[in-house]
């Protein structure tokens, strides 16, 4: 991609997701490609004939914000990428690396939880609020001794709503919260 950053000519919105091959076709146009929940790009470079990963430096191995592909030292992360079917146009509204902010569904809300990361919703209204996963739960019983939760389905974990007034624990999704597609991460 020689000479910048454009937008790409897609309709604002919600965008369809294409698999890898479709993507490939549409970063040779020279629009940059992501996938949803991420902050960075891929694009290809025609004089080197392979794709550039770009990205901040504190998310690269190597500490470059520009990768070539082929240098790619998480082969695995880098595979799995490639065979996902979520590819997205990346632009200045949904990638950090452009000035954007990545958002992606609650089904991916709730993989980034079990990785240990902490997400929201770009829609609520209070500051600093967001869910993550609680794990090794207990409680004190009225008696004063510590009971260790454990439940046969999800074990010892839960997810819990950390807001302006402390955490709530258990906290539950609104068909709103579920349906919606403007989960991020917080920082």
């Amino acid at each position: 991609m020689a000479g910048g950053i454009f937008i790409p000519i897609f309709k604002k919105g919600k965008v369809n997701h294409m698999k890898f091959a479709d993507a490939l076709k549409e970063m040779k146009k020279g629009t940059p490609m992501k996938l949803p929940s991420w902050g960075g790009y891929w694009c290809w470079d025609d004089e080197k004939k392979t794709i550039m990963m770009h990205c901040r430096k504190t998310d690269s191995d190597t500490g470059k914000d520009v990768l070539d592909i082929r240098e790619t030292q998480r082969v695995e992360y880098t595979l799995a990428n490639v065979l996902s079917d979520e590819w997205i146009p990346a632009n200045n509204e949904n990638c950090s690396v452009l000035g954007g902010t990545p958002t992606f569904g609650f089904g991916d809300a709730i993989k980034y939880m079990k990785r240990g990361l902490k997400v929201k919703r770009q829609g609520w209204n209070g500051k600093n609020q967001y869910i993550e996963l609680a794990k090794n739960i207990s409680y004190v019983t009225p008696d004063g001794s510590v009971q260790n939760c454990n439940h046969d389905a999800i074990g010892n974990q839960a997810v819990a709503f950390v807001g302006t007034s402390g955490v709530q624990m258990g906290w539950l999704a609104s068909q709103a919260d579920m349906l919606a597609e403007d989960w991020t991460f917080t920082e």
